[in-house]
């Protein structure tokens, strides 16, 4: 038997006071990560604040030279936004390839980036893009917000509001997923804008990283083959069924060369 209260707050405030209060609470969006751990009992929290209610939470806008978008911003309603589309054209192709039809219509925004999985898609476009999470507290640099496997910047009784990502000159995204999971296995994004060059490698290792090496080579060349001589270390990289952490060193640079592509 599931034994938890069942909060919907109507703002923002009364959430997090709602989330201060009870330190086992745990905050719903989408839902389609605690879910399944409550399914599989690996999660048991003494409340459930579910956030579908707050409207300041969702929406997608042009602020000066960046897109903001609402934590509870869906996955289609990115994919679908003219307003990204016309902006980062990157971000709305990443979205539109997350995970299946139901994911895309249920899953947000604010839920995949506070919840960090290694496998996930938006970890890498926020942190590909040099974006700034806006939280209840405070703004925080997408390059101090992750921090390893499952795990960020956020405090317990922080929540996630919007995403701020300037806009660059150029962007692209690249990735393989396994076929049975859609999870990435090994992904790119690459941008050239106001946060200078970046390439973020997302799905191979424990965590979201920035590929320094590999921003070196494309900042004096912008081109497919200025990573070619980059080779990604295997030390470190996630191994299991699905392929080895080798595997997953040659696919990131398989994977960046794309996204440069992609990007053009």
């Amino acid at each position: 038997m599931y034994d938890f209260a069942y909060h919907k707050p109507a703002s923002i405030a009364d959430a997090v006071k709602l989330l201060a209060a009870d330190p086992e609470a745990k905050v719903v969006s989408g839902g389609h990560t605690l879910l399944p751990a409550l399914k599989h009992r690996l999660n048991k929290p003494t409340s459930l604040i579910d956030l579908s209610g707050i409207a300041d939470l969702k929406g997608i806008k042009k602020v000066g030279n960046s897109i903001v978008i609402g934590a509870l911003t869906r996955h289609v309603e990115v994919a679908t936004s003219e307003i990204v589309a016309a902006a980062i054209p990157a971000l709305a192709y990443m979205a539109s390839h997350i995970g299946d039809n139901q994911v895309r219509n249920r899953g947000t925004i604010g839920g995949s980036v506070s919840n960090n999985d290694p496998a996930a898609d938006y970890p890498g476009a926020v942190l590909g893009l040099g974006a700034t999470v806006h939280t209840s507290k405070r703004k925080i640099a997408a390059d101090d917000f992750f921090q390893g496997m499952f795990t960020t910047a956020l405090e317990a009784d922080e929540i996630l509001t919007a995403i701020e990502f300037p806009i660059p000159e150029k962007a692209g995204y690249a990735k393989m997923k396994n076929p049975a999971s859609r999870y990435v296995m090994a992904g790119a994004f690459v941008s050239k804008g106001p946060m200078g060059v970046r390439v973020v490698i997302n799905g191979a290792g424990p965590g979201v990283f920035r590929q320094s090496a590999m921003e070196a080579a494309l900042a004096a060349s912008w081109a497919p083959g200025a990573v070619a001589g980059v080779k990604q270390d295997a030390d470190g990289l996630n191994s299991d069924i699905h392929g080895s952490a080798e595997y997953r060193a040659h696919l990131v640079g398989v994977m960046a060369k794309r996204a440069i592509i992609a990007a053009g």
